[in-house]
């Protein structure tokens, strides 16, 4: 039997400040925007190639509180650059060696071996991490 992760429900305060953060800024592709009365509203986005959904949920006093869901990408630098033309504010690529953080790239670009992060408004982390060896998978 397969499990399959598909969604995860991302607390915010704001939905429609969330929902513009992540078409516009992050990239995400809009699957459903639905409202039933004043008090339910399902918001859910999809990163482009991905399985796996996010849902946008009113939660002021939990805003902020979900960190480190990881985005993988073939190629860490042209995310970095299509974050930043969105403005989505990423930090620098940065990798591990000897237990410490060090800046730029890792120097062979092993796979899992580059991150980078970014926040939506709330500041629900996410870390972006390079996997060359899925590049077209």
């Amino acid at each position: 039997m397969d499990w399959k992760l598909e969604l995860i429900v991302v607390p915010v305060s704001d939905v429609d400040r969330a929902k513009a953060f992540y078409t516009e800024q992050a990239g995400f592709g809009l699957d459903v925007d639905f409202r039933a009365g004043d008090d339910f509203r399902v918001v859910q986005l999809t990163p482009p190639g991905s399985a796996c959904s996010i849902a946008l949920m009113a939660n002021a006093a939990a805003a902020g509180s979900l960190q480190g869901l990881h985005l993988v990408v073939a190629d860490i630098e042209a995310a970095r650059a299509a974050l930043a033309e969105r403005g989505a504010a990423p930090n620098e690529p940065y990798h591990f060696a000897g237990g410490e953080q060090l800046d730029g790239p890792h120097p062979t670009r092993e796979d899992y071996g580059t991150f980078l992060s970014f926040a939506d408004p709330d500041g629900n982390g996410w870390l972006v991490q390079e996997v060359g060896s899925r590049a077209g998978t």
